[in-house]
């Protein structure tokens, strides 16, 4: 059996509150800026958490690091290209947890510097957990949600590369290549390749926000 400690439960709560939100509300305000006002009108243009609870993606998200929430409903017809529509509004969503990530990345080598400075009390020490739990686990949501298979984010990217024939063909059977990801996923097939990718992307964001320890450094130069 599974066991956390209560902080990283706590924790990992806290991350579910934030992160969940932003990433179905990055999908239903790029539809409704597409054409599509659905999920305007059924309230989930909002970073209400209740709005998109989801009692078994909360559960898993809190126990595995890896969650979901209700499905932003979508209606394709609202959108002047379909497929198009569908793909940016889909890519919206893990684009909001890469922006999570850069952004706790940030917040956490600033922690990271103020810890150096006086010290890791329990307030800073708790506050780097967070954000580093918070930039790990939004770049875990981002390339699973990029995946190219039904019902993932990735598959309404993949697909609108695809012709309208084989993407209608594919879409007849989402719920059992659902069930097949699903159950490898649970065997730990696709482990390595999404750890692989988890810190190939960790790295560049670490590069991408180099300045952040160009300018911490020279604050320290300044107090030193």
């Amino acid at each position: 059996m599974l066991r956390l400690n209560p902080l990283t439960i706590v924790i990992r709560a806290i991350v579910l509150l934030i992160t969940i939100p932003v990433h179905e509300a990055a999908h239903a305000w790029t539809a409704d800026k597409l054409g599509d006002p659905t999920a305007r009108y059924r309230g989930r243009l909002t970073l209400n958490p209740m709005a998109h609870f989801d009692l078994m993606g909360s559960i898993a998200m809190i126990f595995t690091g890896i969650g979901w929430a209700k499905p932003v409903p979508i209606n394709p017809m609202n959108f002047e290209d379909r497929k198009k529509g569908m793909a940016i509004s889909a890519a919206a969503g893990p684009l909001s947890n890469l922006a999570l990530a850069t952004i706790s990345l940030i917040i956490s080598k600033i922690l990271m510097f103020v810890g150096f400075i006086t010290g890791f009390g329990t307030v800073v020490s708790t506050l780097y957990t967070v954000f580093s739990t918070m930039t790990t686990i939004n770049i875990s949501l981002a390339i699973f949600n990029l995946m190219p298979f039904p019902p993932f984010d990735g598959s309404r990217i993949f697909n609108y590369f695809l012709s309208d024939r084989l993407y209608f063909k594919i879409m007849e059977y989402e719920q059992q290549i659902f069930m097949a990801v699903f159950l490898l996923l649970m065997l730990g097939v696709f482990d390595t390749p999404l750890n692989l990718l988890a810190n190939a992307v960790l790295f560049v964001l670490n590069k991408l926000t180099f300045f952040v320890e160009i300018i911490l450094n020279m604050i320290l130069n300044i107090i030193l």
